[in-house]
């Protein structure tokens, strides 16, 4: 069995197959946001530039510190139309990290230009595996 991820799972039908490289300070991440995306003319669905960030700074979060976690809040802040079938850049990085959660944030870059498309900020929270098969144990 495999994870279902929208948007990390390579085998996901419709997914965005989002993946991340570990650079020094934190996440790169390459991104093609296909036409089937479109939302204002010509340029992506905000929704969908949403769920790239999110995965770009789960992405980080995992890096940072080896754990799975889920998120707890995001802020995007939408800078400029994010082009379509265009190479682009995802960037994220740890900003904080505490017992239960991690504080992240990243961007969505033009690849040639550099230019900020998108920002967003999130919280992210550790899973706890043992906690989730005990519970899910107890409904059995």
């Amino acid at each position: 069995m495999f994870s279902t991820c929208f948007g990390c799972e390579p085998r996901h039908p419709n997914g965005l197959r989002v993946r991340t490289f570990k650079i020094e300070d934190g996440v790169l991440s390459p991104i093609l946001v296909p036409a089937r995306y479109e939302g204002p003319q010509g340029a992506a669905h905000g929704g969908i530039v949403t769920a790239y960030l999110d995965e770009v700074l789960a992405g980080a979060a995992v890096c940072a510190t080896g754990r799975l976690s889920v998120t707890g809040e995001i802020t995007v802040r939408f800078v400029k139309p994010v082009p379509l079938e265009t190479p682009l850049i995802g960037r994220g990085r740890l900003t904080a990290r505490y017992d239960r959660y991690v504080d992240v944030e990243g961007s969505i870059e033009g690849l040639e230009t550099s230019e900020v498309l998108a920002s967003a900020r999130a919280r992210f929270f550790f899973q706890d595996r043992s906690a989730r098969t005990t519970e899910a144990n107890s409904r059995a």
